[in-house]
């Protein structure tokens, strides 16, 4: 049997319960898919922050790398070439006491008061300062004075040092470097057959 007419209190509770339930439903699912998709974009979001951080910093030790390989760069040509000044103020010393004793000697060997020393055309100022030292000592050592000319005619490819004439040439010493080489080599030839091949067994006597 149906029934019209209006709906007593219980049923218009019934229905109204059912309506509530229907909306909280529909909230939820509403709140739910609201909270995924601001999980996803949160995610997405701190993904993209986390990227920017990570370029951020690999970019600042990449800066940092290139100032640390400059400064290191930068210390090594500052000691290089403080060692090179350093060489070539040693070699610039050496170069002058080798001069200064080698026109000593040939002053002093020579014996003579006009004395030309040949040389290398780039030895030409160390030449004539070690001369000048040279002939003070010369004086100090024989009492004499001493006149010295120059002549650049060594090669520039020889090993340096000088040659000292006199009497138009007639007389000579050589005091080059290449000269003491060879007599040094000719004095240490026989300690270095020794020291490579040993005693000679056909030799009886050694001084």
């Amino acid at each position: 049997m149906s029934r019209s007419g209006a709906l007593d209190d219980n049923e218009i509770q019934t229905e109204m319960n059912k309506m509530v339930a229907f909306i909280s439903q529909e909230a939820r699912e509403k709140a739910r898919e609201i909270q995924v998709k601001a999980d996803e974009e949160f995610a997405i979001e701190k993904a993209k922050i986390v990227r920017q951080e990570s370029l951020a910093i690999d970019a600042l030790y990449e800066k940092k790398r290139k100032q640390a390989e400059v400064g290191w760069k930068i210390s090594q040509s500052t000691a290089l070439n403080a060692s090179r000044l350093k060489v070539l103020q040693a070699r610039n010393e050496h170069l002058e006491n080798i001069f200064e004793e080698a026109n000593k000697q040939v002053l002093l060997l020579l014996l003579a008061p006009e004395v030309t020393l040949s040389h290398r055309p780039k030895d030409s100022d160390l030449v004539k300062k070690a001369a000048s030292a040279a002939q003070k000592r010369y004086k100090d050592m024989s009492g004499r004075e001493s006149k010295v000319s120059f002549e650049s005619s060594l090669a520039d490819d020889s090993a340096g040092g000088v040659v000292g004439s006199t009497m138009a040439g007639r007389i000579k010493v050589d005091n080059t470097l290449g000269e003491r080489l060879q007599i040094l080599e000719e004095k240490m030839l026989p300690e270095l057959r020794f020291d490579l091949f040993g005693a000679n067994p056909n030799r009886k006597f050694f001084t």
